[in-house]
């Protein structure tokens, strides 16, 4: 866990909830899971092929007296998904609080669509999965980047383009869901982000773009760590919000002015 930003929730705010946080072995999901296991939540940890990280992630809460559990999927097979929902099934019997951290695109090796397949498409087929374990009152957080939510008006680094334009097709797909989650009570919100130091998206584009991260910097002002954007995550999960509500964390007047 990154100890570099105080946990937003109280201790014990959060005792007898159930949460899954998708793509948490490490980074945001993690910081994220461990600010809720830190509240009294049961935390399910999901990795795709991270599983050494995701034990020991496990490991340091149970040390810190928190639960949680590892559950390795991957969110573009649908046997995968189908055998991590039953796991969270028989573990916690359903669930309060779902983030869908999960994302990527830039990895090397993969199919041309895989941004899309992951983005958008495994985003919507997973909450299909997971549907049935969320109850009358239990919210979802879809986390995203300023890059991608502001796509259609705001131009983004090149190396950056087919995750922007895959994850704002996840968010739109996912927003178009919301009257019916709206009607069985369960939550919908987005919690936008700049590029986020410290993560493997930002070492990614800097890599690839030299410079991309610094200038990103000088443009915004400042940039959040990963320890202080998963805290705006999970307060995000918990506080008061409107239904299709968009929490922008850090300033994005440029981002809003390009867009009018």
């Amino acid at each position: 866990m990154n100890t570099a930003s105080e946990s937003p929730l109280a201790p014990h705010s959060l005792d007898g909830k159930r949460v899954l946080v998708t793509g948490s072995s490490r980074g945001i999901g993690a910081d994220t899971a461990s600010y809720f296991a830190g509240a009294g939540a049961r935390v399910a940890i999901n990795y795709r092929n991270k599983e050494a990280r995701a034990l020991k992630l496990v490991a340091q809460i149970e040390e810190a007296g928190g639960s949680a559990i590892a559950i390795g999927a991957d969110l573009t097979d649908s046997d995968s998904v189908a055998a991590l929902v039953d796991r969270v099934r028989e573990e916690f019997g359903g669930l309060d609080i779902l983030v869908l951290n999960a994302s990527g695109g830039m990895e090397s090796g993969m199919a041309e669509d895989y941004a899309m397949q992951l983005n958008r498409d495994a985003q919507v087929n997973f909450l299909a999965a997971v549907r049935p374990l969320l109850g009358a009152g239990s919210r979802i957080v879809f986390v995203t980047s300023h890059q991608a939510h502001f796509i259609k008006t705001v131009p983004t680094m090149p190396e950056y383009l087919p995750v922007a334009l895959s994850k704002r097709a996840g968010e739109d797909a996912l927003r178009g869901l919301i009257p019916g989650l709206t009607e069985a009570g369960v939550g919908f919100v987005v919690v936008s982000g700049d590029m986020i130091e410290g993560t493997i998206t930002a070492t990614l584009l800097q890599r690839a773009n030299p410079g991309a991260i610094e200038a990103r910097k000088e443009a915004a002002g400042r940039l959040y760590n990963v320890g202080e954007f998963a805290a705006e995550v999970a307060l995000a999960a918990v506080k008061p919000v409107p239904d299709n509500h968009t929490h922008y964390v850090g300033d994005v007047t440029d981002f809003l002015a390009q867009s009018r």
